[in-house]
Formats: C-alpha cells, sequence, structure tokens
C-alpha cells in the first residue's frame, strides 16, 4: 500500500474515531475542521468563475463601446435643443471630433442591435439552470462562453455581410450567455460551504464588474488605434481571451468533489460533511413547482431580483448617456470615469462578501439577518444616492460621486439576496435563479425606453431627476418587500422526500421538532448521529465501510 493510501486511511481512522465517541452533537458541527490553505479546488473554482463573467460581460458591453466607431454619426440627424434646464459646457473639457465609421446605423437601428442581446438572453435562463442541475454546471457554463466567445469573433466579418445578420448574432449571443448566471448557480450548490457561500458568490460574480472596468477603456483605446483596424481588435480580443478561457475551465473544474480527481481528501471531506452530500441526497430531484409558486421567500428574491436589475440597467445603459449629454463629459476621452463606478462596486462586493461570511461565522448575525442587512446596504444605499445625484444639478463633482455611491454600494448585494438562491433550496439553485434573472430581464428591455421616453427632445437636470427618482422607487419597493419576506433557512420543499419521512417520524413517535431542528441542516443526536456521519465518510471513502461497521460492532 502506498504512502499516501496509509496516510488516507490513518487520516480517516482519526475522524471516525472521533464521530463515535461523541455522545451527542450536531450534523452541522461534526463536519471536518476547515482545510488549511486558500487554493483548494473550491477556490480555483471561484477564481475561473471570476474569470468567466470577467470574460462574459467584457463581450457584452465591448459592442457598445465598439459601436461609437462604427457609425457614421454625419449621417445621423442632430436635434436642436432649446431648453434653458441645461448645464453649460465646461471650457476645459475639449471634444476631439472622432472619425465616421462605415456603417449608417440611425439610433433605432443601433438599438436593436445593442438589444437584440436580451431576445435570447431571456429565452435561455430557466433551461440553463435545470441543465445546471441534470447535467452539471461546469459544461453549460463552459459552452455558455465559448458560444459568446466564437461568435464574438466572427462580429466584424459578419457586420460587414449584413445587418439583420448581426443582429441575429447578437440574439444567438444572448441564448448562450443567458445559461451562465443559472449553470454557475447549480454549480456553487455542489462546491461552496454554507459559511463561504457570500464570499465565494461575491468573488465570483463580481467578475462582471471586472468585466466592464477592463472592457471600457481597452475597447475605448482599440477604437482609437489602427491596430487590426481598430474597432474589429475589440472583438477579436475578447473572443481569443474567451476560447483561452474555456479550455482552462474544461481542464480545471469538475461538477462536484465527488468527481474531481485532484483534490485533497481534507477538502473533499470538508466540503461534503458541511453540505451533507451523500449518495442518497445528491440525485437530481423533480422540481416542486406548487411549493416554489407558494413560497413567500422565493418571491421575496424574485421581486428584489428584478428591481436590482430596474436600477443597474437604467445605470449601466444611461449613465454614459447622461455624462455626456448632462455633465458634458468626453468619455472617449474619460473612460476612466465611465469605468469607475463599476471598479468601486467590484472592489466593495469583495469586501463586504468578507464581512457578511465573518459574522456569520462568528454567531453575530444570522443567514436571515446578514441577508437583510447587506442586500439593505446594496439597495437601500444606492436609492439614496441615484435620487440625490438628480438634485446634484450640473455640479460634475458632486454628481459623479454620488452616481459611484450608487453603483459601488449596489456590490453589497452579491452578498444578499444573490445568496438567497442557494440558502433556501440549494438542490434547485440553478432552476431558481434561471426564472428570477428571466424576470430580472425584462427591464433590460423596459428601463432603457423608459429612459428614452422621458428625455427624447428634451434632455434636461429636471427629466433626468424625474429618471432617478422612478428608479429611487423601484428600489425602495423590492427591497422592502425582500426584507419583509426572506428567509435564510433552507425550506421544506428543497427535499420533500426527505421532509416526508422526517413527518412520518414524528406522529410516528408522537414528538414535535426541537429547536435544533429549526437550523438549516438535520439535526439528529446520539447512535443515529453516529450512524449516520459513518455512513457519510464512508460514502466518501468507500473502502472505509467495513472499518466503519465493525468501529460499531
Amino acid at each position: 500500500m502506498s504512502g499516501e493510501a496509509v496516510h488516507d486511511r490513518r487520516r480517516t481512522n482519526e475522524v471516525l474515531k472521533k464521530m463515535s465517541e461523541e455522545e451527542e452533537v450536531l450534523v452541522d458541527t461534526v463536519a471536518v475542521t476547515l482545510p488549511p490553505g486558500c487554493c483548494g479546488a473550491r477556490h480555483i473554482l471561484a477564481f475561473m468563475g471570476f474569470l468567466g463573467f470577467a470574460n462574459v460581460y467584457a463581450m457584452r458591453v465591448n459592442l457598445s463601446v465598439a459601436i461609437v466607431a462604427m457609425v457614421n454619426n454625419t449621417a445621423i440627424p442632430h436635434a436642436n435643443k432649446t431648453e434653458v434646464d441645461v448645464c453649460p459646457t465646461h471650457s476645459g473639457n475639449s471634444t476631439k471630433p472622432s472619425e465616421d465609421g462605415e456603417f449608417a446605423w440611425d439610433e433605432y437601428e443601433q438599438g436593436l442591435i445593442l438589444g437584440s442581446f436580451f431576445w435570447g438572453y431571456v429565452l435561455t435562463n430557466m433551461i440553463g439552470g435545470r441543465l445546471g442541475e441534470l447535467i452539471g454546471g461546469k459544461v453549460v457554463f463552459g459552452v455558455g462562453v465559448l458560444v459568446t466567445s466564437i461568435l464574438t469573433l466572427v462580429t466584424p466579418v459578419v457586420a460587414h455581410t449584413s445587418t439583420p445578420l448581426l443582429i441575429a448574432l447578437r440574439v444567438v449571443e444572448g441564448l448562450g450567455e443567458g445559461v451562465t448566471f443559472p449553470a454557475m448557480n447549480a454549480l456553487m450548490a455542489k462546491w461552496v460551504p454554507p459559511l463561504e457561500r457570500s464570499k465565494m458568490s461575491s468573488l465570483v460574480y463580481a467578475g462582471s464588474q471586472f468585466g466592464t472596468v477592463v472592457s471600457l477603456p481597452i475597447s475605448g483605446l482599440l477604437c482609437q488605434s489602427s491596430f487590426l483596424k481598430g474597432w474589429p481588435a475589440v472583438f477579436y480580443l475578447f473572443g481569443v481571451l474567451g476560447l483561452l478561457w474555456f479550455f482552462a475551465w474544461m481542464f480545471l473544474i469538475h461538477n462536484s468533489p465527488e468527481s474531481h480527481p485532484r483534490i485533497c481528501l481534507d477538502e473533499k471531506i470538508y466540503i461534503q460533511t458541511s453540505l451533507n452530500q451523500t449518495p442518497d441526497n445528491t440525485k437530481v430531484q423533480v422540481i416542486p413547482w406548487r411549493h416554489i409558486l407558494t413560497s413567500l421567500p422565493f418571491w421575496a428574491i424574485f421581486i428584489v431580483h428584478i428591481a436590482q436589475n430596474w436600477g443597474f440597467y437604467t445605470l449601466l445603459t444611461e449613465l454614459p448617456t447622461y455624462m455626456k449629454n448632462i455633465l458634458h463629459f468626453n468619455i472617449a476621452q474619460d473612460s476612466f470615469v465611465s469605468a469607475l463606478p463599476y471598479l468601486l462596486m467590484w472592489l466593495f462586493s469583495i469586501i463586504a462578501g468578507q464581512v457578511a461570511d465573518y459574522l456569520r461565522t462568528r454567531g453575530t448575525l444570522s443567514t436571515t439577518a446578514t441577508r437583510r442587512i447587506f442586500n439593505s446596504i446594496g439597495i437601500y444605499g444606492p436609492m439614496v444616492c441615484i435620487v440625490l445625484a438628480g438634485y446634484a444639478g450640473c455640479n460634475r463633482d458632486a454628481a459623479i460621486g454620488l452616481l459611484c455611491g450608487a453603483v459601488g454600494l449596489n456590490g453589497a448585494v452579491y452578498s444578499g439576496y444573490m445568496n438567497s438562491h442557494l440558502d433556501i433550496a440549494p438542490n434547485f439553485a440553478g432552476t431558481l435563479m434561471g426564472i428570477t434573472n428571466t424576470a430580472a430581464t425584462i427591464p433590460g428591455f423596459v428601463a432603457p425606453q423608459v429612459v428614452g421616453y422621458l428625455i427624447k427632445g428634451k434632455e434636461t437636470v429636471r427629466q433626468w431627476k424625474l429618471v432617478f427618482w422612478i428608479a429611487g422607487i423601484v428600489y425602495f419597493v423590492g427591497n422592502t418587500f425582500y426584507i419583509i419576506f426572506i428567509s435564510g433557512e433552507q425550506q421544506h420543499w428543497n427535499d420533500l422526500e426527505k421532509s416526508n419521512e422526517y413527518g412520518m417520524y414524528m406522529v410516528k413517535h408522537n414528538t414535535s421538532p426541537s429547536k435544533k431542528e429549526t437550523l438549516p441542516y438535520t439535526c439528529i443526536t446520539g447512535s443515529a448521529l453516529r450512524q449516520r456521519s459513518l455512513y457519510l465518510a464512508c460514502s466518501v471513502l468507500p473502502w472505509t465501510c467495513k472499518h466503519a461497521h465493525d468501529s460499531q460492532t
């Protein structure tokens, strides 16, 4: 027997002995001690997920920048502005006229090309979530990014071929990206221990802000350069990066700790024990639609997800317009100003995730309290900032500071509702994300249209104040509903078969649940716990089952 096998057997024997000596203990406290180091298999998953979302958002945002260089601006009529409620142009803000592009797309066609992405995106969210649960999130997420990368690479050729064909390409890109968030949620349900969810999800999903931060200035610089004829280089660069990421992802990532060939034993036992993973509870279950649709915690996530995206898309799509036409920034020269809010959001989301899990681990806050507090920071904070930005008027420093605060504080939602799908039903985390993200995509269509209707022909401070007030009200309604009805506890419909067996046990023994049984994990005491713990260890290392049986007899 090899030295490594002897070490594994000795380690397992120690774990089994410790389990068998416990007289009364909760399942969530018998998990193997947190393995040392910060570069385990789950951390590699988080880092690769971060890079994946960075690629996804870079490929989503780059067209918004490149289209400025692609369009023949002289073909677009400019409306005469007679409004007096406008900000004066700053004398120090010189504007260098940019060269006209080669496409005579008017504003309607530009909006069609940019918005067509969401036509496909809204269709595949639920499919991506369920596929992630059925076949594993690794392939679903990877293929989603691969499709987007290939289509990004061919965008220049397609654009020169036909405008309708370019719109169709953008629809298919949306189909590819639509699976990413739900598939990642399904993957994290298999990999991320409960007390690490805030920081892990914050790291993974912060990749979207990082991709935006990187894509905006780099795309602007490439469009102004002569490298690969300017704007086509934007699509070639991010398309190639996406392909390189895909090959690394397929080699490094696996669907679960059980299927990972290189994970260390301590980390494997730690993850599987903390998530209560056994062969019996890893099978894919039938979606309990009736229970989901009658669950108030689910509707709390559903409502706040829509509210979050209304404010997010209002700023993401309209912030450059506001800074250019109201505050008179030259976005081509000051691209860092466009990226600064998302840089702050990226940094704040990571910090918030660390703090949230620290407070939960110490027992300072319950999961429910953590979600309510951090989601309120991420929603009520931007609500206040975005409303005040409307009253900043022509004070550029104040307006930019408040808008940076609105976007930056929004990063706290990754420690809020973005974890709630995993909290209430990890078995259906992908499906739940698919449902809520499908509905939350609607603001991607509606919010820009509402803004366009309000400011069309009258881009004034007063009208933008109205835009910001609408976003603030939506924020308030959504988060208020969330903090009233959300729960951080796992819902009974996450595992109906086990829940029914537990109910039958209670009826048979004429007893009722204790406080311990309200915890998110199944709580058993005495010999029943020892048997379950030993069975769990056996499921991790099948060759120890004989030893486990012998230790009990």
